[in-house]
């Protein structure tokens, strides 16, 4: 499972980053107060997304998914730097720019709050205090029924992740915040933002486009739910080491655009600001300076899914909790 951690062929020009000490943080590199190069891809993100749902009618259906499952996802990496802070110093702003919510199920509130919280790095993969966690307790998996067990283990395939996934994460999301609200413990400030970004997207997909929600559940939501779930896949492992739980998946463009270089997993749990454009450089700063000798490193997502398409990851039961 370890492998040596050389520095890899996709990282170049790490001088472009100026060393200013021995861990973390002290090695990012300096945040202007506005990221144009972030603004200008919420920019080509939101572009794209209007291109193909304005002129869907006139592309193949297999063309509507080909660019809007991609897209989807890519707003997701979005969201992702704008949870940390990117690309303003404003928080509503970046707030406001990241809300449109283009996967449907998630408020943006909701998911930034619960990913702050994954990152509490001593709880990573933690059933109960990991809210992004895919792990169970051991009781939790002997009250489970057969076909619940059999679900849990196909989610925990690649295969299964990619195309169970994307409902099993809704439907369980869901369940838990009705479940929430019934008991009083709802996010409805989070919710009641969620209605109007999904009224303000349903003006556009259905008044303007006249594309049938199906449709964009089909070719969008679900794909593009799909293709973020590849990315995390791997990026977690339940180990008694904290600095073990954590892995980096070595990918090439697109996929490492697509997902923002938050691929490099390890380099960003070990300094969350840093933006995703500084990450490669930070990342081969971080190697050197590091003191570890053994990482969980995989070369590209073809590694992972030679390894795990069809073959359980882990067993859904967190061995260690």
């Amino acid at each position: 499972m370890f492998e040596r951690s050389p520095l890899p062929t996709a990282l170049k020009n790490p001088e472009a980053v100026v060393s200013t000490g021995n861990a973390g943080a002290a090695l990012a590199p300096h945040i202007p107060p506005v990221e144009w190069q972030t603004v200008a891809l919420w920019v080509v993100i939101h572009g794209i997304f209007a291109a193909v749902t304005y002129w869907y009618a006139a592309l193949p259906v297999w063309v509507v998914a080909l660019f809007g499952a991609p897209v989807v996802a890519w707003h997701a990496s979005y969201q992702h730097e704008a949870i940390h802070g990117h690309p303003t110093r404003v928080g509503w702003l970046n707030t406001l720019l990241a809300s449109l919510p283009l996967m449907l199920w998630v408020p943006f509130g909701i998911y930034r709050d619960s990913h702050l919280k994954h990152h509490r790095n001593e709880f990573l993969t933690d059933p109960i205090e990991d809210p992004e966690s895919f792990y169970v307790t051991s009781e939790q998996w002997r009250g489970f029924s057969m076909p619940r067990r059999m679900l849990y283990r196909a989610v925990n395939t690649l295969a299964g992740r990619l195309l169970l996934g994307p409902a099993f994460v809704a439907v369980s999301f869901l369940w838990r915040q009705a479940r929430d609200l019934m008991h009083g413990q709802g996010r409805l400030k989070n919710w009641a933002c969620h209605a109007a970004g999904l009224a303000v997207l349903a003006v556009w997909i259905v008044a303007v486009c006249d594309m049938p929600i199906w449709l964009y559940i089909l070719c969008f939501a679900y794909p593009g739910t799909g293709l973020l779930l590849l990315r995390s896949f791997a990026e977690h492992h339940a180990a008694p080491d904290v600095e073990d739980r954590t892995a980096i998946v070595e990918a090439e463009a697109p996929l490492a655009l697509l997902f923002l270089n938050n691929n490099l997993h390890v380099a960003h749990h070990s300094s969350p600001g840093v933006p995703w454009y500084a990450l490669p450089r930070y990342e081969v700063l971080r190697r050197r300076m590091s003191n570890r000798r053994q990482e969980r490193i995989y070369r590209g997502y073809r590694d992972v899914a030679r390894r795990w398409l069809f073959r359980q990851k882990e067993h859904p039961a967190h061995p260690h909790f």
